[in-house]
């Protein structure tokens, strides 16, 4: 691989060396312009400090790129990079040069001459997205390069996007920073490893239906959570040009905006009074817009990670929409999970709300349904969820069938009866009684950057996004980045979206829903790295 400067006919950064005693003979010039101008002017202290920061950048810069041109340059990397270009997951043609530009973290853009080996396609060609995403630069793959950044870059950008409230506002402080990049760029490569992140989910989880993915550790033997909700984005939409739709000049495309519902999971620990562990990677959480479905196997698909079938107890604590309650039998048979261990809680706020609802049904006066309502909130509190039900079947003698008040009463018997409503020996077992972790986790993730005011997302953008502030909320950063470099360097395809089971056809099938059965020596190993 070829390093130059300024540009593709540049010098080069020349040895290690020369570059330190170069940046060395710079420091020791400016540092007595600095010295003397901070006697004479104190208050420029906060400049100076940001000059001097800005300078060492700049030469640490520089010594990145004398080090890449002179270690790229020796065999051993050289047969590291053939080692990944046989590794590859698509086949590739035979390499050819090419010159890209690759920004470094400190900003310096370094212009390399290097290997690029295209997709081989198939009898019908592939397609032309396919064809952008599928190809590999082996020499940048080996050293885990995005698309014309490094990876501290990368990371460094996608951090700041996802932690603001903006493009624009990440765009500020990455120039702030000293990392000026254009409103574009910064847009690119938060998307782009956004997309890397979900390819990484869909290769990790196809592995683990094929039993290529042995489970996780992290939450064996241990006293496990997992709550399930639903929250809100805008999404954009083009419609499609019609023939007898005129369009007048400098007028765009016309979009809709319809509002869809990332299911939204989360997975923690708790101690034995039922309050959540205070460790550095706590909670998990992950989701997905494509469906409950998905969202169903993605909880599987984490369990199995994470080695959730392997806890001492596992709750499970949600509201009371049926696309959740309907795949919880799915999902734990699915995951190989124990049903003597599990423990299902209908929060307790929601339980309450429906009592209230009913004595609304039922017309009682504000100040009397005040009275009332504690009253029954206790007795639910208690978990003597059968005297609740019994004092409003009493006061609905008489109402027709079709009155609200005896949907309220069917709902908290059919969860009462099911054993979601003992909140009273919850309690004493330590159990959580409420879902307040993910509804949290939807307005730190969700709310707070994907849905404001005037904010239309495309599908797959706001999907990307959803993931990488997720990963960075539950600081689960660095050890995600280096399974997407590990699975990026063999693979440069983008495919993210997967065919989910039909989870009530498999319950209502004749055949038994097992989890994938674990491939002991497969045939060629996936690249996707077990937790």
């Amino acid at each position: 691989m070829e390093v130059r400067l300024e540009s593709r006919d540049g010098p080069e950064p020349g040895s290690p060396l020369k570059a330190i005693d170069h940046f060395a003979l710079q420091t020791r010039d400016r540092q007595v312009q600095w010295a003397q101008r901070l006697a004479s002017d104190p208050d420029a202290f906060v400049e100076l400090e940001q000059q001097i920061d800005a300078h060492f950048r700049r030469g640490g810069g520089h010594l990145v790129a004398a080090l890449l041109g002179q270690v790229t340059a020796q065999p051993l990397m050289a047969a590291k990079a053939e080692e990944t270009r046989q590794a590859a997951a698509v086949a590739l043609r035979a390499p050819q040069r090419r010159p890209v530009r690759l920004r470094l973290l400190c900003g310096l853009v370094l212009f390399v001459t290097t290997w690029y080996c295209a997709p081989r396609g198939g009898k019908g060609g592939a397609s032309p997205a396919t064809e952008r995403q599928a190809g590999l630069y082996p020499e940048l793959a080996a050293l885990g390069c995005g698309k014309g950044c490094s990876p501290a870059l990368q990371s460094a950008v996608a951090r700041s996007v996802a932690l603001g409230p903006s493009m624009a506002m990440a765009q500020q402080e990455l120039a702030r920073q000293g990392i000026p990049l254009d409103a574009k760029v910064v847009r690119r490569m938060a998307e782009q490893l956004g997309l890397q992140m979900l390819a990484l989910r869909q290769r990790e989880l196809l592995a683990w239906r094929a039993g290529q993915l042995p489970p996780g550790g992290e939450f064996a033997g241990r006293r496990v959570v997992v709550q399930i909700d639903g929250g809100r984005v805008r999404l954009r939409e083009t419609e499609a040009a019609g023939k007898n739709r005129p369009r007048h000049p400098g007028q765009g495309r016309r979009f809709a905006t319809p509002w869809r519902e990332p299911k939204v999971l989360t997975i923690f620990e708790i101690d034995d009074r039922g309050k959540m562990t205070k460790q550095d990677r706590q909670p998990l959480i992950d989701g997905t817009l494509l469906g409950p479905d998905h969202a169903a196997e993605l909880v599987a698909f984490h369990w199995h990670r994470r080695g959730v079938a392997q806890a001492k107890l596992v709750v499970f604590v949600s509201d009371g929409a049926r696309w959740i309650w309907d795949r919880l039998d799915w999902i734990q048979r699915r995951a190989g999970l124990d049903p003597s261990r599990t423990v299902q809680v209908l929060d307790f706020c929601h339980a309450a709300h429906h009592v209230s609802m009913a004595l609304q049904a039922l017309g009682v006066a504000d100040p009397q349904r005040r009275e009332i309502y504690r009253g029954l909130r206790q007795l639910l509190k208690e978990g003597r969820y059968q005297q609740v039900t019994e004092q409003l079947i009493a006061s609905a003698r008489g109402r027709p069938r079709d009155n609200e008040v005896w949907t309220e009463i069917r709902y908290l018997n059919s969860h009462g009866n099911e054993g979601h409503l003992d909140y009273a020996n919850f309690r004493r077992r330590g159990i959580p009684r409420g879902s307040g972790a993910v509804e949290s986790a939807i307005r730190r993730v969700i709310n707070q950057r994907l849905k404001s005011n005037a904010i239309y997302w495309r599908e797959e953008n706001a999907e990307a996004m959803f993931a990488v502030r997720a990963t960075l909320l539950c600081n689960r950063w660095e050890e995600t980045l280096a399974r997407v470099r590990h699975s990026m360097a063999h693979d440069r395809r983008l495919d993210w979206q997967w065919h989910a089971p039909n989870t009530s056809s498999e319950l209502n099938a004749a055949t038994d829903v097992l989890p994938p059965q674990l491939q002991t020596a497969a045939a060629k190993p996936h690249t996707a790295i077990a937790a």
